[in-house]
């Protein structure tokens, strides 16, 4: 289903791209173009052209809404940042880490040492000798 909305949509892009390269340039942006003469001229063809791109960009629209739609229905809700995939380890080589990939990319986990002792924070006093 995805692919044969795929083609139509790519179908639509063409078309409106060959419908609006069609219509005649009334001095756009740069203030070229706009002669006289060109492959449609007159009223009723413009009118045509312009119910056509109005058709085809409707299409357009549509077909994007719809692959967008699909493409929701398709994937799964985990995310790739959470899973790592866990394979056996070869011989000779260690275990893969354990963990999410944003702990693999941190780098190797040192153990923590134990933190020296803590000196007394109250008022210190003076000893006698």
């Amino acid at each position: 289903m995805q692919t044969v909305l795929i083609v139509i949509h790519l179908m639509v892009v063409l078309a409106l791209v060959v419908v609006v390269l069609l219509q005649r340039s009334e001095g756009g942006g740069l203030g070229i173009g706009g002669g006289s003469g060109g492959f449609m001229t007159g009223r009723g063809q413009a009118n045509l052209l312009t119910r056509t791109t109005a058709i085809l960009a409707g299409l357009f629209f549509l077909t994007s809404l719809l692959l967008s739609i699909l493409a929701g229905y398709g994937g799964s809700s985990t995310s790739l940042i959470n899973s790592v995939p866990q394979q056996p380890a070869p011989a000779g080589q260690s275990a893969p880490p354990q963990g999410t990939i944003l702990d693999q990319l941190k780098g190797p986990q040192q153990p923590a040492q134990p933190a020296p002792p803590a000196a007394p924070t109250g008022p210190q006093v003076p000893q006698s000798k």
